[in-house]
């Protein structure tokens, strides 16, 4: 099950369970479509791709909530940039 987490963890975007802007990687890093460009499509924690978030349908919240815990570390984008261009 996922998490459904509530921000981008690099702007700290706010991504509620319905929101069509929320990526994710293999691993549920969570970022915003914005951020996603600006990391070239490349997790910064993985290194992995990113594809759309899917919606989890509202009458499932109660039964299975989203997330709470706000993930926010945002990434050095010069050394994100310097590592994938050397991959």
């Amino acid at each position: 099950m996922l998490d459904i987490r509530p921000t981008c963890e690099h702007c700290n975007k706010l991504l509620p369970y319905n929101s069509k802007e929320a990526m994710i990687c293999t691993f549920e890093c969570t970022y915003c479509k914005d951020c996603v460009t600006l990391l070239k499509d490349i997790c910064p924690n993985c290194g992995g791709d990113f594809t759309h978030r899917p919606i989890r349908p509202k009458h499932l919240l109660k039964t299975y909530p989203v997330s709470k815990t706000i993930i926010f570390k945002p990434v050095d984008l010069e050394a994100h940039y310097l590592k994938i261009s050397t991959t």
